[in-house]
């Protein structure tokens, strides 16, 4: 068959090239480090050659911003979706914080460990760090809001409410390199629960008590 045919069937347009290089620099981030990612590396991922990767992505620090990017963004939307029909502000609340706290997601904390100390030299990844700091906090304080509206949610300042949430889950965060989870305190574990049942004027146990099942 010649080569020209076969060229055809597999071209793609350069949208989708593009996903396809920053989904496949995502998965090296994750499993390996920001550290990792190199145009050559994931040329090879991809079994392309270097020039192409280079065609879309002329520096490499862009190409690592956008994969951190990538990953951060996808944790977001399974953690912290915008639409949340079909569930009480507490219910996404409980689901959000036992989920994040997870064995399930120790990559991606890893991986904003790793992204927040390479931002002090990678201005392109300083920036998309920012972002993505910004969108966490401005989805928690939407929440947040939406529970005060209808009275399930008592905090007379939902920005601090969802920082005070935030700092506790960025500092449980900081341990995914140390001990194991399963030797975590029970009082450690629950911390992401009761700290917002505090700061939101729920009673104790009322997150806990919150069936989640996916």
């Amino acid at each position: 068959m010649p080569s020209s045919i076969q060229n055809k069937r597999i071209r793609k347009s350069p949208a989708s090239r593009r996903a396809e290089i920053v989904a496949a620099a995502s998965v090296v981030a994750l499993a390996e480090g920001l550290e990792r990612i190199t145009l050559r590396r994931i040329a090879d991922e991809l079994s392309v050659r270097p020039g192409l990767i280079s065609h879309y992505f002329p520096a490499v620090e862009d190409l690592v911003a956008e994969a951190y990017g990538s990953a951060a963004d996808a944790e977001i939307e399974e953690l912290l979706p915008a639409g949340r029909a079909g569930a009480t502000p507490t219910e996404h609340l409980a689901r959000f914080l036992r989920r994040a706290a997870g064995e399930a997601y120790d990559d991606v904390s890893r991986l904003w460990l790793n992204a927040r100390h390479l931002s002090r030299y990678r201005p392109a990844l300083r920036e998309r760090v920012a972002e993505q700091e910004n969108a966490w906090r401005d989805r928690l304080v939407a929440l947040i809001r939406d529970g005060v509206a209808i009275g399930e949610f008592r905090t007379e300042d939902p920005l601090v409410s969802a920082i005070q949430i935030m700092v506790v889950l960025d500092g449980l965060g900081m341990l995914v390199n140390g001990i194991s989870p399963a030797e975590d305190p029970p009082e450690i574990k629950r911390l992401p629960l009761t700290t917002a049942e505090r700061v939101l004027g729920l009673p104790v146990g009322a997150l806990s008590a919150v069936e989640v099942t996916d």
